[in-house]
């Protein structure tokens, strides 16, 4: 039994393809399909069911795949031990970051730090909060940015920054009247939210109080913040956009901006690793970056601003 057998059974778990798998471990398919044919044969029993499609684990499988999980993460460890001995940066480093956070912190900092030491090889997952805690654990990544502190007992969190919602509002809204925007003059049949499963929008459900936002999520599924600030350009509703997405904006666009009134809504935007996490020298580059490339008054809650 080796290492690199059981990385091969966990990418056909991962898949549940033999050929996309193999593409993944930048192997030809007999070749892996061999290697995990032998590991089957040493151990006596079958890891996959391969007369059916997708390809499933076997009950006795299920179990040795749980297990490998464990050994591979654990054997990754021990190289990563090695290059925090050396105070080395190289390696891959995958981190995922929140879509509502990537398009708007990323352009800040990452290829500064990239010019700057060439030696990182950082691969970027935009994943949203549920996947990307559970890749986390899985140890399919090393690092999360995410908009909460995490709650599983494997993971630990740091804060980075704290990053208000704005609102963005077309020129036919009422709303646009005002300088501010209250909770209390969102109407739920105008706004344009992200579908159910982003900490966005339920983090600005909460603050709001709204309990349906139904109505315009009926007409349009699975959108993104950039699609809802066309749809409020061209005179459709109101929507809501992180703070740092604001200095991306031309003259034209920051007038439909509409900061919140006193509480402002906040999110804390959280770097998240396991608990047995090692690789201490890439991850403070990559913080100190990040905080480098955010305000300084975004670097503490101030007192007029409230977590949602």
């Amino acid at each position: 039994m080796t290492i690199q057998q059981l990385e091969y059974v966990l990418a056909v778990d991962s898949y549940r393809h033999f050929a996309k798998a193999a593409e993944h471990c930048g192997v030809t398919q007999p070749t892996l399909s061999m290697m995990i044919q032998k590991l089957e044969k040493e151990l006596g029993l079958k890891i996959f069911q391969r007369n059916i499609q997708p390809v499933k684990p076997t009950p006795a499988g299920e179990k040795l795949i749980e297990q490998a999980r464990r050994v591979v993460h654990q054997a990754s460890m021990i190289k990563d031990i090695v290059k925090e001995a050396t105070g080395s940066a190289k390696g891959i480093f995958r981190l995922a970051v929140l879509p509502t956070i990537a398009p708007y912190l990323l352009p800040r900092f990452l290829c500064k730090l990239v010019d700057r030491h060439k030696e990182l090889d950082i691969h970027i997952l935009e994943m949203q909060t549920t996947p990307g805690i559970a890749a986390l654990i899985a140890g399919d990544i090393d690092a999360a940015l995410i908009a909460s502190q995490p709650v599983e007992k494997e993971l630990q969190g740091t804060t980075l920054f704290y990053e208000q919602f704005m609102g963005y509002v077309s020129r036919n809204e009422a709303i646009f009247k005002s300088e501010l925007m209250r909770s209390y003059d969102v109407s739920d049949e105008r706004i344009w939210l992200l579908d159910e499963g982003h900490c966005f929008r339920d983090q600005l459900m909460r603050f709001c109080q709204m309990e349906k936002a139904r109505m315009r999520q009926a007409a349009y599924r699975l959108g993104s913040l950039d699609t809802f600030m066309r749809m409020v350009e061209n005179g459709h509703g109101l929507t809501f956009i992180p703070e740092l997405a604001v200095s991306q904006l031309s003259s034209a666009q920051k007038e439909l901006v509409r900061p919140f009134g006193i509480p402002k809504p906040t999110r804390e935007i959280v770097w998240v690793t396991r608990t047995d996490f090692i690789r201490h020298a890439i991850a403070d580059l990559i913080i100190k970056s990040i905080r480098a490339a955010v305000p300084d008054e975004m670097h503490s809650l101030q007192s007029y601003e409230k977590i949602v």
